[in-house]
């Protein structure tokens, strides 16, 4: 872990990220990519020391109430979270200044701020984003090492289904040759189903790899399913987007179900409901505990 002090932190569309890196070791990220240049260890942590500040400077002044969104690059519960609470405080911030939240992560330390989450939501709008890529725990262990597993990701999800907090699942990415089965699918949506999430966001079956995640995506490749890897560069070599062979078929059974379900399942609807602050406000006063 390390300290740095950055002049800006909420991008134009009001995400941010409190951290830089992470440590959830997941074999599939997209943030090791060299395109990010990053100048450090991916798993030495990048802590935006004064973001907080900035934070309460953009929020106080903003003209207008917004979703703050959480967690884009890096997820805003990696186990430094539980000692620093850098996104505990910023939650208490948004709800401070009357501001919704949104934030993706994988973890369940996400439990400890029920509280706070709960005040938000009824005071104006709390997404809880999660991401579920795998349902057997055996191939989740491999692929997400350091963090729950997805049965343990579904109990969380099930405790804010139980308070009333929406939900957004990420289906994203679909692995070819290790997750994207028709069974690891349909158990995915039937999980989702039950959850009654709002939306499932879902890019197609497939993954990305590009210079930087590519080379340790192979590595772990190696470890965990050997002789994939010569599968993956034959038949992909340096593409940027690789899609499963099974897409088309899997996609009609996502597309399906979700469909019957009447769970959103278009991403840029998904992303503007996550972007949308309500517009009649709930009438809660702002007292934290």
């Amino acid at each position: 872990m390390h300290y740095v002090s950055v002049k800006s932190i909420l991008s134009k569309n009001n995400g941010m990220n409190l951290y830089r890196g992470c440590s959830h070791d997941c074999i599939y990220c997209d943030s090791r990519s060299d395109v990010y240049n990053m100048n450090h260890s991916f798993n030495d942590i990048e802590v935006k020391k004064n973001s907080l500040e900035l934070l309460k400077k953009a929020l106080k002044n903003k003209k207008e109430r917004v979703m703050i969104g959480l967690g884009s690059m890096t997820d805003p519960y990696i186990p430094l979270e539980e000692k620093l609470n850098y996104t505990r405080e910023a939650m208490k911030l948004a709800y401070i200044y009357s501001h919704g939240f949104t934030c993706i992560t994988k973890s369940d330390l996400i439990l400890r701020d029920m509280d706070l989450i709960k005040k938000i939501n009824e005071k104006s709008k709390f997404v809880v984003q999660m991401t579920l890529t795998c349902i057997d725990d055996d191939i989740s262990k491999k692929i997400e090492p350091n963090v729950c597993p997805t049965t343990r990701r579904i109990e969380v999800l099930r405790k804010f289904q139980e308070n009333n907090i929406p939900i957004v699942v990420w289906m994203t990415p679909i692995l070819p040759y290790i997750t994207d089965t028709y069974e690891n699918i349909d158990g995915l949506l039937d999980a989702c189903i039950d959850l009654e999430v709002k939306g499932i966001i879902c890019f197609g079956m497939g993954m990305t790899l590009r210079d930087g995640n590519r080379e340790y995506y192979y590595k772990r490749l190696d470890e965990h399913f050997p002789g994939l890897k010569s599968r993956y560069i034959k038949e992909f070599a340096n593409s940027y987007g690789i899609v499963s062979p099974n897409n088309k078929n899997l996609m009609r059974i996502f597309n399906k179900k979700t469909r019957n379900a009447g769970i959103m399942n278009n991403p840029k609807e998904i992303f503007e409901y996550l972007h949308e602050f309500p517009k009649a406000n709930k009438s809660v006063q702002t007292k934290l505990f």
